[in-house]
């Protein structure tokens, strides 16, 4: 890779521990530059120093500011063999940065790696042998998935993604949350207002001997999932509306622990509905998971780990018999590991889970896509897991990521029945989409099928292009637009590329362009930001970062559709050359998307 080979240098000439290369914002200050030389010289215990110092140049001693210490470097890196062979020009700007040109062989030669590569263009092996855990969208399967899963899935998934671009051995997985107080409430819900009649309200064994009495999504003419949903809304307004429907409600938990028969048999008749639901919105969100750990697998293993942890003296007991932590020298707040009357916490079932997972993915690093309101939680489960030997703290990461509001709506609540579904909000899309296109030549078969492709694709695009930390209002009618930074903008630009090629009838293999080939402005931007794909790819997963990846891709776009705008491609003069750009363009364009998650129509 162009950007390790100058870092490798740049090394052998400063005593730098670390050299960091961007990518300017700007083409005018070059294809990468640094701030090596200024970074070096701000630090207090720096030793400037040049390796193989020759004669009549400035002792180190002598160095008054950076600008002096970089022009020193960049003599050096002049006459360095490995650098003349990709660099065209090197200079110093302003108070020292280091700008780089790269040579135009260069920029040409990945027209060909483009084209040998294909959809593989981009990929590395920076975390060979290396595997990665990822848990992410964990749907609780009391209620429908809405607003609050969809920013997890799309980037949970987009990091996976990215990852295994990478080389990183990648294993997804989710933690289904199916025993409890609500599982127990949405139970209520469906016995008591689920039943055809409406009549009285029935027990337990009166549903189990007469089910046909009980409605079905079908009788409704509901999703699964919304079902489900409203009866999670009834059974929990029920619930805190009469104090002896409670008892009721956590008789049938005791019963579930105690395995009933008849209550196993309800538990997973709701559950049933709530999983069909779920995978007919995860399958239009391109979801995959390689593992799903179900809750009532587990939950009763983390007592083990209070009782280990008691033994080793990471815990202490208090005088009401509860257990908790001591994370002092974590810097973070105690928690409470077990309840008085010995009922085991969240943080008990996670320390569980936990374990299991190390021990299943033999993972070097470990990682939960969970809302930024779980942060202090995730800090003390961390840490209890190293305090165990679980796991070093470090091996631990949680990515979290900002709220998620539609633009003009208030806050959302799933217990009160006021949110906004995922499949909702992909209809909404869809329909937009679809009205853009209203007049194309496409069937209506086609037309479907490329309005659910872009109005998916425009959705994820809008949550993944804001900083992942960045809290964010969806704006639909923002995300569907083919103007400005969006997934329509993206595919719509990778469907001309297409339509390029084809009218070209152009074959893509084994370009060949005359020596002296004469390049534009245009060509050479659109140049110089295909080479970075690679490297972009691997910040954006050294930082957890998809934002980063669709920058890209929008500078990109951009800087074709200029060329595209100002240049005549077929019976041109650089007519080949303008088409294998195209072919460039459109693969990195493709590449990219399906690392986001997001599909690329052939035509538009």
């Amino acid at each position: 890779m162009i950007k390790d080979q100058i870092i490798k240098v740049l090394q052998g000439i400063t005593d730098a521990k670390e050299v960091n290369l961007e990518f300017p914002g700007d083409g005018v200050f070059g294809d990468y530059t640094t701030n090596v030389a200024m970074a070096v010289f701000a630090d207090p215990k720096r030793k400037l120093h040049v390796v193989k110092e020759r004669a009549g140049k400035p002792s180190i001693a002598d160095i008054k500011n950076p600008r002096e210490f970089a022009e020193i470097i960049v003599n050096s890196l002049k006459s360095h063999p490995e650098i003349s062979k990709i660099v065209e020009k090197i200079e110093v700007a302003g108070p020292g940065f280091i700008n780089f040109w790269l040579k135009k062989d260069v920029l040409v030669n990945s027209l060909m790696q483009i084209e040998s590569a294909k959809e593989k263009y981009g990929i590395s092996d920076i975390g060979k042998r290396k595997t990665w855990g990822i848990e992410h969208t964990s749907p609780n399967p009391n209620k429908a998935m809405h607003l609050g899963h969809l920013r997890n899935n799309v980037t949970g998934m987009a990091i996976a993604n990215i990852a295994e671009a990478c080389g990183y051995k990648v294993t997804r997985d989710c933690i289904d949350n199916d025993r409890g107080i609500a599982i127990a409430k949405l139970m209520w819900g469906y016995l008591k207002f689920a039943k055809k009649d409406g009549g009285k309200e029935a027990d337990i064994t009166y549903w189990f001997d007469h089910q046909d009495e009980w409605q079905t999504p079908k009788d409704l003419n509901l999703r699964p999932d919304r079902f489900v949903d409203q009866l999670y809304v009834k059974g929990t307004t029920d619930f805190e509306s009469d104090k002896n429907i409670e008892e009721k409600v956590r008789k049938l938990v005791v019963d579930w622990e105690a395995e009933d028969k008849i209550t196993w048999a309800l538990w997973k008749t709701v559950l049933g509905y709530s999983y069909q639901g779920q995978k007919m919105t995860l399958k239009r969100l391109g979801n995959k998971w390689d593992k799903v750990w179900h809750e009532h697998e587990h939950y009763r293993q983390g007592k083990k780990f209070v009782e280990e942890g008691l033994k080793k003296g990471i815990f202490k007991k208090l005088d009401d018999g509860a257990v908790v932590t001591e994370l002092a020298k974590y810097k973070l707040p105690d928690t409470i590991v077990m309840k008085s009357d010995g009922t085991a916490l969240y943080i008990t079932q996670d320390l569980a889970l936990t374990k299991l997972k190390m021990d299943t993915f033999k993972a070097d690093k470990l990682f939960w896509v969970i809302g930024p309101e779980q942060s202090l939680a995730m800090q003390q489960v961390f840490a209890v897991c190293e305090q165990l030997g679980i796991g070093k703290i470090e091996d631990f990461v949680h990515l979290a990521y900002g709220y998620m509001s539609l633009k003009g709506q208030g806050k959302m609540s799933s217990r009160l029945g006021n949110v906004i579904y995922i499949d909702e909000l992909l209809d909404l899309a869809k329909a937009k989409v679809k009205k853009i296109m209203d007049g194309s030549d496409f069937s209506q078969k086609e037309l479907d099928k490329i309005s659910e492709m872009v109005g998916v694709g425009a959705v994820k695009y809008s949550i993944l292009r804001v900083g992942r930390l960045q809290d964010m209002a969806f704006d639909i009618n923002e995300s569907v637009s083919v103007e400005g930074n969006s997934g329509p903008y993206l595919q719509y630009t990778t469907a001309r590329t297409n339509s390029v090629l084809r009218k070209a009838e152009f074959p893509i293999s084994n370009f060949q362009f005359p020596i002296n080939l004469q390049l534009n402005n245009e060509e050479l931007s659109v140049l110089r930001s295909l080479i970075k794909f690679q490297e972009v790819i691997q910040i954006a997963v050294k930082t957890y970062s998809p934002n980063l990846l669709c920058n890209f891709l929008y500078d990109l776009a951009q800087k074709y559709n200029n060329f595209y705008n100002t240049n005549r491609i077929l019976d041109s003069d650089n007519e080949e050359f303008r088409l294998a750009l195209t072919f460039g363009v459109g693969q990195v364009l493709k590449n990219g998307l399906k690392l986001l998650g997001i599909a690329s129509p052939e035509r538009m």
